[in-house]
C-alpha cells in the first residue's frame, strides 16, 4: 500500500469499491478458443485474456485481440494426449520423450533446468511483444510457475523485469502452499489483485452467483476457459471439454451480466494495475 491506501483507492476508486477482473485463459490454444475468448470479451463479461505463445493458434489470437488487453500465459506444459506443442527455445530439459512439453506440472518440476525455464519464459514474453502485444500481465498455464517456491521466485522476477502485474493466489493460499507469496511480490513492487477465486471443473456461473453478492471490497480475479463447442474441441480435450463450453456460455449469460450490475461491481482488466505499478516504480 502507498500511504495506507488500499489497491482500489490507489486505482482511483472509493475504499468500498468492488472490482472484478474476468480473464480468459488459453488464448491461442486453438481456433475455437480464440473465437470464444473474443466473443467473451467483445459481447460478454470477460475483460482480458492471456496468450499461450508456443501454441499453434497463438498468432491468430494476437490478430483477433489487437487493441484488447492481453497478458502472457506462461506455458511449460502440453496436457492433451494427442494435441501437443513444443517450447520456443528447444531446450531438451523442457521436453518429454515425445519431444513435446510435458503433460503435468510435476513432470516439469522433476526434469526442467530452471535456467532453461527462465529462458523459455522470457522467450514467450518477448515473442508476444514482438507480435505487437502490449502485455498487461503474467499468469501461468496449469499454475506451474505459481505453486512451486523456486518457480514462483522466477515468476516474480519476470513480473518485475517486464514491469507487469501477476496473477496472485487467493487470500488463503499461503498456508496451503507452504511458502510466502504476497510479501515477496510487494518487495518487488508488483501489483496484483487482492483475491483470486477459481476451482477447476466447478461451474463458473455458479461460482459467480455465489461469490459476487458477498464479495469484499477490493480487486478480485475470476477466470474463464471459454472454447466454442465442436469437432476441434471434442477432438483435443477428452477430459474437460464441457467445462470450456460452459465457460463460454457463462461469459455470454445475461443473468451473469445482470448480477454485476445489480451488485454494483465494476469489471476491469489488468491494465489499470499495470499502469499503477509502472507509475509507482
Amino acid at each position: 500500500m502507498a500511504d495506507g491506501q488500499t489497491l482500489v483507492e490507489r486505482l482511483g476508486y472509493p475504499e468500498n469499491a468492488r472490482l472484478v477482473i474476468l480473464n480468459c485463459d488459453d488464448l491461442g490454444s486453438s481456433h475455437s478458443a480464440n473465437l470464444a475468448a473474443l466473443e467473451a470479451v467483445e459481447t460478454g463479461v470477460a475483460t482480458s485474456a492471456t496468450l499461450m505463445t508456443p501454441c499453434p493458434w497463438a498468432k491468430e489470437g494476437v490478430e483477433l485481440f489487437a487493441g484488447k488487453d492481453v497478458g502472457v500465459h506462461l506455458t511449460l506444459t502440453a496436457e492433451y494426449p494427442t494435441y501437443r506443442w513444443r517450447s520456443l527455445t528447444g531446450a531438451a530439459s523442457l521436453h518429454d520423450a515425445d519431444g513435446c512439453l510435458p503433460a503435468t506440472a510435476e513432470a516439469v518440476w522433476a526434469k526442467a533446468d530452471l535456467a532453461d525455464v527462465a529462458a523459455e519464459c522470457r522467450a514467450q514474453i518477448d515473442q508476444a511483444l514482438a507480435w505487437g502485444v502490449d502485455v498487461t500481465h503474467l499468469d501461468a498455464h496449469m499454475g506451474v510457475m505459481q505453486v512451486h517456491p523456486r518457480y514462483y521466485e522466477l515468476y516474480l522476477e519476470l513480473g518485475a523485469e517486464y514491469r507487469v502485474p501477476v496473477r496472485m493466489a487467493g487470500r488463503g493460499a499461503e498456508e496451503a502452499l507452504g511458502f510466502p507469496v504476497r510479501g515477496p511480490a510487494a518487495e518487488r513492487g508488483l501489483a496484483h489483485p487482492d483475491d483470486f477465486v477459481f476451482r477447476w471443473k466447478a461451474s463458473t456461473k455458479d461460482l459467480l452467483q455465489r461469490r459476487l453478492p458477498t464479495l469484499a471490497p477490493g480487486v478480485t480475479e475470476f477466470i474463464l476457459h471459454p472454447v466454442l463447442d465442436g469437432p476441434e474441441l471434442r477432438a483435443y480435450d477428452r477430459d474437460a471439454a464441457q467445462v470450456r463450453v460452459d465457460d463460454h456460455a457463462c461469459a455470454l449469460d445475461g443473468e451473469v451480466a445482470s448480477l454485476f450490475a445489480a451488485e454494483h461491481i465494476e469489471r476491469i482488466s489488468f491494465r489499470p494495475l499495470r499502469d499503477l505499478q509502472r507509475r509507482a516504480n
